[in-house]
Parts: structure tokens; C-alpha cells; sequence
């Protein structure tokens, strides 16, 4: 009997080791190919249209294309495995990506309702009132298109495990992962030319733990044996909401890179100016012209305004003199942005922008430029280099 309780004191803390291990393993962010991994930052705060205002857009359906469906052993399931109503996803992406500031969404997946509910609302004021009956207002149309789905689920793509026991007594653990693809494009309504056409992938993470014990008492005769497990799936519908959401980023920036449309130009800061005024002499000065006091009415502050470009040049009163703070130099090594900025191909702010690149990205300094400019790369697994101002540099904060 004693055997027996210690085998089930120890069957207990097993299984709470493969708990704890099983929850620990979705921990890990799921890598996206050929995509960046902070998504969820770029998608709130890549910068709006250069024009300010939104681009009209409708999506008429966004389907599963892949045929797949559920996995299950031994079972033949009817169950798809993704999503059906993935355009649902791309509507709300569509509205929400950079604050809202990209796109205008017209209704296209019901446009059947909308056509009906408008005939309706037609019917009834003209028999109500006739030929002074008010009519509705045109509807909006869209200047492009949004076509696409979810062109791929490739199940169990990696998967392995590993396990031990002692004694009769042991634990293992396996995993797999499957892959969804999602394929968005852009299609010119006036033209009927596709536009810009991205393809974003993101993988979907399974484990499963599980213990067992099995123990013979009294020479064999008798047997002892149980066995817990716990498995966990990450939501197939939460990673095709993540992918579909990517999929939008990466249209823009697409867009953007072939001059479709263009960001919002920055907000430079103003540089801060320190205005030290001259020593005052106490000599007395003797002059011989008489000066007439000065009405309070009359007197006017004088403001002093700061440059806005490094090509304007300042005339400093006699009396004062203009000391502007110089940025530190940037060294060699990691450094971290300070805000949204762009990469340039050359150290020019009217040079190509290769690259945009959001707030608090790791940056390496390769090479040191001229007037100001440094030579970086991201090291956020992209490898995008260019060349920036030093002063949208800073030290890594830790």
C-alpha cells in the first residue's frame, strides 16, 4: 500500500510538470515567413496616406480556398479547417490598420440585402408622398478592389517529440505545427490592373503531454497503472485574424515601395535654441541725444522664433547670442529609433525611401556618414539597411 501512495505522489507531480511544460510551449511567438514579427506595432502605427485622406475599397469575398478539412484520427470529419467567413477579418483589418486612416470599406459581401432594403425604403416614399418623394443618396463607389483568400493549411508541417521513464514511471511530450497562407491583392477599378499582391504565412502550434505509471507489487501478480495527459491547440480562426491582418500591412507597404500611394510626411521637431543674453556693462554711457520715455501701450515683446530648416541662417541681435544644442554622435554598435522614421538610399532626405521602420526598432550603425547621416541595418530578423539621421537615434533602452 505504501508503494501505491508514493506512485500516485509522484504520477501527481508529473502531471503538473506537464501542465505547466504544455502551456510554456504556446508561449513562443509564431514566425512569420519572410514577414516581420512585431506586426501587431506596425499595424496600429504605420503612417497614414500622403493625401490624408482614406482610399475607398470593397471587398466582395474572401474565401477558403484550400478544400482542408479538420484533422481528426481515424474519422472522417466534415468540419472544415479554416474559417469560412475569413472576409469578415479582412473588413475590420481594412478599418482599423494604422488608426483607421488608410481605407474606407464599402459593403459588397451583402450587397444583395443593401440593393433590396434600398428599394424598399424607395417603394415606400414614393406611395407615401408621391412624386415629391425624397430620394436616397447615391452610393459610395470604390476606386479598388480587394481580392484574395486563404490559399493554403498544410497540416502537420514539423512535429516530433520526446519522452523517458524510469521505473515504470515516466513522461512525454509531443508537438506539431501547421501552416496557414493567406493571399491578398489589389485591383484598379478604373483599369482593371492588379495593383500590388502579397502572400503572408503564419504557423499554428499543438502540443500535447501526457504521464503514466505502470508498477507490479506481490511478485508480479498485481498491477498498478494510470496515465494523465493534456493537449493544447493554438485557434486556427485567431491565426487566420493575425494573417489576414499582416497580409493589410504588407499591401501597404507594397503599395507604397511601387509608388501606388505614399506616407504621410514626418513632423520634424524644431530644434531647441537657448537665447544667453550679453553682459551687461556698468559703466555709465553719456550720450548726448535725450531719449523720450516710452508709453506702456506702446511697447511690444519681442519673440524670438526658432529656425525650422539647417539652411536658414539666424541673425542674432547685438545684445544676445544663439547657442544651439549639437546631438550627440552615434558609435558604433546597437541603438534603438526614437519614432517612425524612414531608411534612405542616400544621405539625403530627398534621396528613395527604401524602408519604413517603426518606433523603438533595434538598429545597428555600420558606418558613419556625412552631416549627420549613419549607415543602419534592422536587427529585427529583416536585414533592412539604409542610411538615417543620427538625431532619430538613441541609446537601447533596457
Amino acid at each position: 500500500m505504501k508503494k501505491t501512495f508514493i506512485a500516485l505522489a509522484i504520477l501527481s507531480m508529473l502531471s503538473g510538470c506537464a501542465v505547466m511544460q504544455s502551456t510554456g510551449a504556446l508561449d513562443k511567438t509564431p514566425e512569420v515567413t519572410g514577414q516581420m514579427t512585431n506586426v501587431k506595432k506596425e499595424f496600429d502605427t504605420i503612417p497614414g496616406p500622403a493625401t490624408g485622406k482614406p482610399i475607398s475599397v470593397a471587398v466582395y469575398s474572401f474565401q477558403d480556398k484550400t478544400g482542408q478539412r479538420r484533422p481528426q484520427a481515424n474519422i472522417a470529419s466534415l468540419s472544415t479547417a479554416v474559417t469560412q467567413g475569413a472576409e469578415t477579418f479582412l473588413i475590420q483589418a481594412l478599418q482599423n490598420v494604422g488608426k483607421g486612416q488608410w481605407f474606407d470599406v464599402v459593403e459588397r459581401v451583402g450587397i444583395d440585402n443593401l440593393t433590396k432594403e434600398r428599394l424598399i425604403i424607395r417603394q415606400m416614399r414614393e406611395a407615401y408622398e408621391g412624386k415629391d418623394a425624397k430620394p436616397l443618396m447615391p452610393m459610395q463607389f470604390a476606386g479598388i478592389i480587394l481580392e484574395g483568400g486563404i490559399v493554403g493549411y498544410d497540416q502537420s508541417t514539423t512535429s516530433g517529440g520526446i519522452g523517458q521513464r524510469i521505473f515504470g514511471i515516466g513522461k512525454q511530450t509531443q508537438w506539431s505545427t501547421d501552416t496557414v497562407t493567406v493571399s491578398l491583392r489589389a485591383v484598379s477599378v478604373n483599369t482593371g490592373k492588379v495593383l500590388a499582391t502579397v502572400t503572408v504565412q503564419k504557423t499554428i502550434l499543438s502540443s500535447a503531454d501526457s504521464v503514466s505509471a505502470l508498477r507490479f507489487f506481490d511478485a508480479g501478480t498485481k498491477a498498478f497503472e494510470a496515465e494523465a495527459g493534456l493537449t493544447i491547440n493554438e485557434p486556427g480562426t485567431y491565426a487566420v485574424k493575425a494573417t489576414v491582418e499582416m497580409a493589410v500591412v504588407e499591401l501597404v507597404k507594397e503599395g507604397q515601395r511601387k509608388g501606388i500611394w505614399d506616407y504621410k510626411p514626418e513632423v520634424k521637431d524644431l530644434p531647441p535654441v537657448t537665447i544667453t543674453p550679453a553682459p551687461v556693462s556698468s559703466a555709465p554711457v553719456i550720450s548726448s541725444e535725450i531719449k523720450q520715455p516710452v508709453k506702456e501701450e506702446e511697447k511690444t515683446d519681442v519673440v524670438v522664433q526658432p529656425q525650422t530648416s539647417s539652411e536658414t541662417k539666424t541673425e542674432a541681435a547685438p545684445s544676445a547670442t544663439t547657442e544651439v544644442k549639437k546631438e550627440p554622435v552615434a558609435l558604433f554598435g546597437n541603438r534603438q529609433l526614437k519614432d517612425n522614421a524612414f531608411l534612405h538610399s542616400e544621405q539625403d532626405e530627398k534621396s528613395t525611401r527604401k524602408w519604413w521602420v517603426a518606433k523603438g526598432t533595434t538598429l545597428s550603425v555600420l558606418q558613419p556618414g556625412s552631416e549627420g547621416w549613419v549607415r543602419v541595418k534592422t536587427e529585427d530578423g529583416t536585414n533592412r539597411g539604409g542610411w538615417i539621421r543620427i538625431e532619430k537615434i538613441e541609446e537601447v533602452k533596457q
